[in-house]
C-alpha cells in the first residue's frame, strides 16, 4: 500500500461501483477495499513469478496494457506511474489520467535505476537498447487520456515537459487522522520508504555512519542487502511494519529523513501531521511541503545529495524550533477527504462536459 495504491483506495470510495484493471495483482497485498472490487489482470499474471518480480517484465508492459479491454464504461480513471495511462480507451469513453509521474526510469532517473552499480551488466545493456523504443511508445500513448492530473506541481511540470500535455494538480491523499500529534522524542531519525535506488536511502545511511546518529528504517526493497552492507550499528532495519507500528515510530522519532527526489512524497506530510519535522533534499515534491519560511517551518532542506550537505541538514534540524500545531494544521490541507472531494468534482465536471459534446 504505497502512494499509488492509496490513491486507488480513495478512488474506490469515490466511485463505489468501479471495477479495477491492472497488469498484475498479488492477493492480500493491498487493502480489503481494493480486494473487494472486481479485478481484471493482464496476461502477465500468468507469467512465472510475475507477481513478485513484475519489474523484470517491463519490456512486455506495453503489450500487456494494450490487451486490457475496459469495455462498456462511461469513464476510465487511470492511476499511472508507468503504463496505466496507455490503456485502450473506447471512442465514447472519457479517460482521466491521475499521473503520479511519467516513467521516471525512462526519462529523468534512468541512471538511478540502470547505471553502473545499480543493475547487472545484462540489465544495463538490455535497458540501454530498449530505452529509446519505450520512450517513443510512452510519448505516443500520452495522447490516449483526454485529461491529465498531476499529483504535484512538480509532476505537472514534468507532464508538460515530457508529454507536452497540460495538467491539473490534485495532491494525493494523506490519512492525517491516523497520525495523532506527538511531543515524544526518543532521539532517533526515521525513514519510511521502499528501498529502491532513487529514494537515496544509502545517502542517509552513510550520513549517520559519519555523525553517529541513530537511524530507524521501515521498508523493504531491492536495495536492502546493499544498504545493510553500508550500514553501521547505528542503523536499525525493521522491514515493513503495520500502520499502527509506523504511526508509533512517527510519534517517537525526532525527525523524518527524506533524502531522495520524489514526485510528491506522502511520508513528509504524515510526519508533519504527527508534529515532526522533515529533513529533505531540496528538489521535487519536497519543495511543496517542506517549508522554511518566517511564518511556517515544517523542516529543513539540504541542497546537494552529499554526506556533507545532509550532515548540515541534520545539524540545522536539531537547532531549529518547530511548532507542532502549525505543522499539523498545514498537513490537514492534504487530507484524504480533500483528495476525494477534488477528484470527484474534477471527474464529474469533465464527464458532464464530455457528454454534452455528444460523446
Amino acid at each position: 500500500m504505497r502512494g499509488g495504491e492509496k490513491c486507488l483506495e480513495a478512488l474506490c470510495e469515490v466511485f463505489p461501483e468501479a471495477e479495477i484493471f491492472t497488469l498484475v495483482h498479488k492477493p492480500r497485498s493491498v487493502s480489503s477495499l481494493i480486494e473487494a472490487r472486481p479485478l481484471h489482470t493482464s496476461f502477465l499474471q500468468l507469467m512465472p513469478r510475475s507477481v513478485e518480480r513484475y519489474q523484470y517484465y517491463l519490456p512486455l508492459f506495453p503489450a500487456a496494457i494494450a490487451r486490457l479491454r475496459p469495455e462498456g464504461f462511461e469513464c476510465i480513471v487511470s492511476v499511472s506511474a508507468s503504463v496505466a495511462k496507455a490503456v485502450p480507451t473506447p471512442e465514447k469513453t472519457l479517460h482521466v489520467c491521475y499521473c503520479n509521474t511519467p516513467m521516471r526510469y525512462l526519462w529523468d532517473q534512468f541512471d538511478e535505476y540502470f547505471g553502473r552499480g545499480r543493475a547487472g551488466i545484462a540489465t544495463r545493456l538490455a535497458m540501454t537498447a530498449l530505452r529509446r523504443p519505450l520512450q517513443h511508445w510512452d510519448l505516443r500513448t500520452a495522447a490516449y487520456p483526454h485529461f491529465f492530473i498531476g499529483n504535484s506541481d512538480n509532476v505537472r511540470r514534468r507532464i508538460e515537459r515530457i508529454y507536452h500535455r497540460p495538467a491539473e494538480v490534485i495532491y494525493p491523499p494523506v490519512e492525517t487522522s491516523r497520525f495523532p500529534l506527538s511531543t515524544r522524542n526518543d532521539g532517533f531519525f526515521l525513514i519510511v520508504s521502499a528501498l529502491v535506488p532513487y529514494k537515496r536511502v544509502d545517502l542517509a545511511v552513510q550520513t549517520v555512519k559519519k555523525t553517529g546518529d541513530r537511524l530507524v528504517i521501515i521498508g523493504e526493497g531491492q536495495e536492502m542487502d546493499r544498504l545493510r552492507a553500508l550500514a553501521g550499528p547505528e542503523v536499525e532495519f525493521l522491514g515493513w511494519r503495520s500502520n499502527d507500528e509506523i504511526r508509533d515510530y512517527y510519534g517517537a522519532c525526532s525527525a523524518v529523513l527524506f533524502p531522495g527526489e520524489e514526485d510528491f512524497g506522502i511520508v513528509p506530510v504524515e510526519a508533519m501531521a504527527t508534529g515532526k519535522p522533515v529533513v529533505a533534499f531540496a528538489k521535487g515534491g519536497a519543495l511543496e511541503t517542506v517549508l522554511e519560511t518566517p511564518t511556517l517551518r515544517t523542516g529543513v532542506l539540504f541542497r546537494e545529495q552529499t554526506i556533507e550537505s545532509m550532515t548540515e541538514g541534520l545539524r540545522r534540524v536539531r537547532e531549529t524550533r518547530f511548532e507542532p500545531l502549525q505543522m499539523r494544521a498545514f498537513a490537514l490541507g492534504f487530507d484524504r477527504e480533500v483528495y476525494k472531494e477534488r477528484m470527484k468534482s474534477y471527474v464529474l465536471q469533465k464527464w458532464e462536459a464530455f457528454r454534452q459534446r455528444g460523446a
